[in-house]
């Protein structure tokens, strides 16, 4: 049902196109989305610390977002998402205070947009509307009113409904913060510190009170520690924003925090005045692409490499491993972080892909120092289990806020890399890899809804406008590793149901089967699944109907491999969006791979068997 030509044509042209987009220096950058929020909020900082100076980046923002508004008066994270209300209050908010008369219509039509959404511009109940947005985590909802409250969109008692953040808990050890339950995700402290230093300051100053924070220098010099080199937080403008905002607000335009943020922002923008949601998912990309060109063994260069640059890219990637810990979560050595910048911060994902990347790379081989990085990232992971068996994103033991409890996608992921390096590992190791596997194998059959799919933390879908969740990608990565320890058990069978079950009429997959449209990421991670585990079983699934509806509509939607249309994806338990220019090829060049393999091997079978010969009469 596949012609497999017109698949190899199609695999080939994809993967050119995957190597293509390599920069200078071998590995893979990607390009993520242009952000409103991430613009909103750097020209609120860039005009706080000082409006005239920075008049042309500020102007350069605001016309940006005047040109990018929605038609309904609203603005989403990016320039393909949906309006959202956090995203507007932002754009909204800026626009007020520095878009001046050019900018006077797009306020009025957000003015409307929000008072359809919230039912009013009543500061309360604006506020309201965020902190509902968000529950009990306070990472987002309180830095949005305080940008909206120096903008003066709240009224002239705006700081009245900023919450107060304990910023003094920051002064507490490091190791006290899960045991503590602060009301922001592990990776907010700077936020923690500078926003809750704020609202301390203008309580006084609303009081008439000339009090000092007796904290306060204390915590100053810890900001200033945990601040990066290139002076973005998490390498992330609104972040960096928030935190800048704040000192200015509390009476801190001279901090050296401030200084390094004007200059982050001032070094990030883009040529069209806009800022990204961060500088770059380098390291992220470049373990996707390197996986991606693995998934089938082929096409190398002859001489022992998987790509031209084979080697470039190995040496990249154990360069970006963290070998002390790290002074913003107080990680250890061992793990990777998104990007290879300053501002990156280890993580549970980017981890498991470095470790599953290494294996690729390697290619059957191993080496001295390979090994000591694996076996520094494989014990990293397993520190990192928290006590339900789940893998959270940065820190163990803070599982009181949605972003860093347990996730089944990072479990999964990390149980993949486990299970590739296991056989290489010490016996400790090996058995203490044994044993997170079966307890992360027990959270992953605990997370799995009554339908047969998983729910993924990292990455959700703009069309599921109920709750935004993505169990597309939540499945696929799943599956991906139950496959490999049992792909013909009862909860992988359920699991493939569900994600055969939700392709779409026209062969490609959303979020959901019929209510939301397909996406090239979404059809190539389910495709990439259900091949791996047709290909991986015995006896085989038979899905190959499904596998010629998606390779059709993948083909034909990436016009045979050579374009390749990116969708908004969310992140942040589906509360922010972006899309990344990485995604959309890196899936293919897997799924496409992955599909090859299967078909190769059925002609294969059928040339070895025996002609059938017509019957006598």
């Amino acid at each position: 049902m596949i012609d497999p030509n017109r698949l190899r044509e199609t695999l080939t042209n994809a993967r050119n196109a995957l190597l293509a987009e390599r920069n200078v220096d071998g590995h893979w950058t990607g390009e993520l989305s242009t952000s409103a929020l991430s613009t909103a909020t750097a020209l609120v900082a860039l005009g706080s610390v000082d409006p005239v100076k920075h008049r042309e980046p500020v102007a350069a923002a605001c016309r940006w977002l005047v040109a990018n508004q929605n038609a309904d008066g609203g603005w989403g994270d990016t320039v393909k998402s949906f309006s959202n209300i956090s995203t507007t209050l932002l754009c909204w908010s800026a626009l007020t205070r520095f878009g001046g008369e050019p900018a006077g219509q797009a306020i009025r039509s957000a003015s409307h947009w929000i008072r359809g959404y919230v039912g009013s511009l009543d500061p309360a109940i604006i506020a309201e509307t965020v902190k509902a947005r968000y529950g009990k985590d306070r990472t987002f909802s309180v830095p949005i009113l305080m940008l909206c409250a120096i903008c003066g969109t709240l009224g002239p008692c705006g700081w009245d409904q900023v919450m107060q953040m304990p910023h003094w808990l920051a002064a507490f050890p490091r190791h006290w913060f899960a045991i503590l339950r602060l009301p922001v995700v592990s990776y907010a402290l700077p936020a923690l510190i500078a926003i809750g230093y704020a609202k301390s300051r203008m309580t006084m100053a609303t009081c008439r009170l000339a009090l000092c924070d007796p904290l306060w220098p204390r915590l100053s010099k810890l900001l200033t520690s945990i601040q990066p080199a290139s002076g973005g937080f998490l390498e992330a403008a609104p972040l960096t924003s928030f935190v800048t905002m704040a000192l200015v607000s509390a009476g801190e335009r001279d901090h050296p925090v401030v200084k390094q943020g004007v200059s982050f922002l001032l070094e990030t923008v883009r040529p069209d005045g806009s800022w990204p949601i961060d500088t770059n998912l380098a390291t992220w990309a470049t373990t996707l692409a390197v996986k991606a060109l693995g998934a089938r063994q082929e096409g190398s260069s002859g001489d022992g490499k998987l790509f031209d640059s084979h080697g470039q890219v190995k040496r990249w990637l154990l360069d970006q491993q963290y070998r002390e810990r790290h002074p913003f979560t107080d990680a250890a050595p061992g793990g990777w972080a998104w990007t290879d910048l300053s501002g990156g911060v280890p993580d549970a994902d980017d981890t498991p892909g470095a470790l599953l990347a290494l294996k690729v790379l390697l290619l059957g081989s191993t080496d001295e120092e390979s090994l000591a990085a694996a076996e520094a990232g494989v014990v990293w992971l397993l520190d990192l289990q928290n006590r339900d068996g789940g893998i959270p994103t940065f820190c163990r033991g803070w599982g009181a806020l949605p972003f860093d409890r347990s996730s089944p996608d990072l479990t999964a992921h990390t149980m993949r890399a486990w299970r590739a390096w296991r056989e290489e590992m010490p016996s400790a190791i090996q058995s203490r890899i044994d044993r997170a596997t079966e307890r992360g194998l027990a959270f992953l059959l605990r997370e799995q809804r009554r339908d047969g799919s998983w729910r993924p933390l990292w990455f959700g879908n703009q069309h599921r406008r109920d709750d935004e969740e993505n169990p597309t990608y939540g499945t696929a990565k799943v599956l991906l590793a139950l496959g490999e320890i049992d792909p013909s058990s009862d909860v992988v069978k359920r699991g493939a149901a569900w994600l055969l079950s939700h392709q779409n009429e026209d062969g490609g997959w959303g979020a959901s089967q019929g209510t939301t449209p397909s996406t090239i990421e979404e059809t190539a991670l389910a495709l990439s699944a259900l091949t791996f585990l047709q290909y991986s079983t015995t006896p085989s699934l038979h899905y190959s109907a499904a596998f010629a509806r998606a390779f059709a509509w993948l083909d034909h939607s990436t016009e045979g491999g050579t374009r390749f249309e990116t969708s908004p994806i969310g992140f942040y338990f589906a509360k922010l969006w972006y899309y990344e220019s990485a995604y959309p090829i890196v899936w293919t060049v897997e799924a496409l791979g992955r599909l090859s393999l299967i078909v190769e091997s059925e002609e294969a079978e059928s040339a070895r068997s025996p002609r059938h010969l017509p019957q006598k009469a």
